[in-house]
């Protein structure tokens, strides 16, 4: 059975995202574009600044070329990332705290001829930068871009073609060396418009937020193109702070609030929260990690503003799957296949036989989002890309309606004497649990079992958590050989620079 989506209009296809701001900026010339920090563009004012920073970037010999960009979230931001790709260059989207090793190794690969930072870097950081002899390096002062507002620069013509490289975004959060994802144009505009199909905003009224790092390829996707493609208003946070996010979702009368999980626990476990006015807000999304069941139903029942949680990964633009506005919503699942995109159930072993309806397997993925190919790794992109499917290395399940389930990832999976065990579905059981905010799970070398299973969590605003009765819990919910062998009651769980809980990082203080 196909979900019903509601479709209130058709919604245009564009080649590039250029000729979706370019559209965007003809349709609603005086609508708010972009807020900061009490300022605001219209998409006029927007039109400008960004066509005027891309000519200067072009006149630097940007076009075909690389632009590497470390910018805090920011006006600024978001006017460059668009300026590149308006002077035909490749946006190579990086954080601005990496340290210089970091972006050693990652400028080496992506050879980017000009650089943008801003003003805020460390003193360790401009002194790199002025290393690079290749690149020419810009200082950018916040606020500054803002300044051309007033500039009447037409946009150039032609536009980049939809074969044209748009982002080079690096994986990060795992060892080894960095992977630079080739994405093109025509992949990051077609994405768009795939997840306007399935999560559609309203042309002309809403009022997106973000306060995710803009470098990060769901915000960049589901804020800042999404906002463009709509002609709605992003309102961009530097940061997040629960505070100030919970007084910008009131004041600001935001209408779509993207954010991954620990945002949404966060703000469910902060004081004061239950008191706020959610009534502007009209849904949610939710990415890039699992949300546990729990924090979807407390957040709803406090907001009574849906959560639509979907699925992707960088290497495919980033968008796959969502849970349809207007259709059938499955808790704890990713939902439906994105308009032209297949998603299949695969053997782990072989990945060749498809998995029958609820069987567990590896998710292999196909449609025009997908990247061209890894940087220089042509070993790796080989090893991901075969066939003409992607193989995610992530393990799922469909249900009889073509709905997706995440169980875990292929290489997180645990082995407990003999008996797979996914700790996703031990965090599910945790989060159950009233007084718990946070809750992670991995597995540990173990020399009886091979490997045990271990949780660390976190407790909501002033409650406390007996390890016995969660214990207890667990085993009232779970098979023998699930339950963690230990539990530890924590302050905090470390996290990555984009906001997911960092399992690595806790694999690394176990060892240590």
């Amino acid at each position: 059975m196909s979900p019903q989506v509601a479709r209130p209009e058709v919604n245009p296809r564009f080649p590039t995202v250029v000729h979706m701001l370019a559209r965007t900026v003809q349709a609603f010339p005086d609508k708010e574009a972009i807020a900061f920090q009490g300022r605001s563009l219209t998409y006029r004012e927007y039109g400008r600044c960004i066509a005027s920073f891309a000519r200067e970037l072009s006149d630097a010999g940007a076009k075909s070329q690389r632009v590497a960009v470390l910018l805090p979230n920011s006006s600024d931001l978001a006017i460059s990332i668009f300026a590149i790709l308006m002077a035909g260059a490749q946006a190579v989207l990086l954080n601005p705290a990496y340290t210089v090793r970091e972006l050693g190794m990652i400028l080496d690969d992506a050879e980017p001829v000009v650089v943008l930072y801003a003003e805020s870097a460390t003193e360790e950081q401009k002194a790199f930068f002025q290393t690079i002899g290749r690149a020419k390096v810009r200082q950018i002062k916040l606020g500054e871009l803002e300044g051309w507002a007033f500039n009447d620069v037409p946009f150039p013509s032609p536009i980049v073609g939809q074969g044209d490289p748009c982002i080079l975004q690096y994986t990060g959060g795992t060892t080894g060396r960095p992977k630079g994802v080739n994405l093109s144009h025509s992949a990051i505009s077609t994405n768009v418009w795939q997840r306007q199909e399935l999560v559609p905003a309203i042309q002309g009224r809403d009022r997106i937020l973000c306060c995710m790092p803009l470098f990060h390829a769901f915000a960049t996707s589901m804020c800042l193109f999404l906002a463009s493609y709509s002609g709605g208003c992003l309102v961009v946070m530097e940061r997040y702070k629960p505070d100030l996010v919970l007084d910008t979702l009131e004041n600001q009368k935001i209408t779509i609030f993207p954010a991954g999980p620990t945002i949404f626990s966060g703000l469910l476990a902060h004081s004061g929260f239950e008191n706020r006015n959610f009534s502007a807000l009209r849904f949610c999304c939710s990415g890039s990690a699992p949300l546990s069941e729990e924090t979807l139903r407390r957040w709803e029942l406090a907001t009574s503003a849906p959560i639509y949680e979907g699925y992707g990964m960088t290497e495919t633009s980033p968008v796959l799957s969502f849970n349809p506005v207007g259709g059938i919503r499955k808790p704890g699942s990713v939902g439906v296949a994105l308009p032209l995109t297949d998603v299949q159930v695969v053997d782990v072993e072989s990945g060749t036989r498809i998995a029958s309806v609820g069987e567990r397997g590896e998710v292999r993925v196909r449609g025009p989002q997908l990247m061209t190919h890894y940087r220089n790794l042509q070993a790796e992109t080989l090893e991901v890309m075969r066939d003409g499917w992607l193989y995610t290395g992530d393990i799922g399940e469909l249900d009889e309606d073509g709905y997706l389930f995440l169980r875990d990832r292929k290489k997180d999976m645990a082995i407990v004497g003999g008996f797979n065990v996914f700790p996703r579905e031990v965090e599910e059981v945790l989060y159950l649990y009233s007084d718990v905010a946070e809750a992670a799970v991995i597995a540990v070398p173990d020399p009886f079992y091979g490997e045990s299973i271990r949780a660390f969590v976190v407790a909501n605003h002033n409650a406390s958590i007996e390890v016995e009765a969660l214990r207890n819990h667990c085993a009232a919910n779970l098979t023998k050989y699930k339950i963690p062998a230990d539990i530890s009651i924590v302050a905090e769980l470390p996290k990555t620079s984009v906001g997911k809980i960092d399992k690595l990082e806790l694999k690394r203080r176990i060892v240590a």
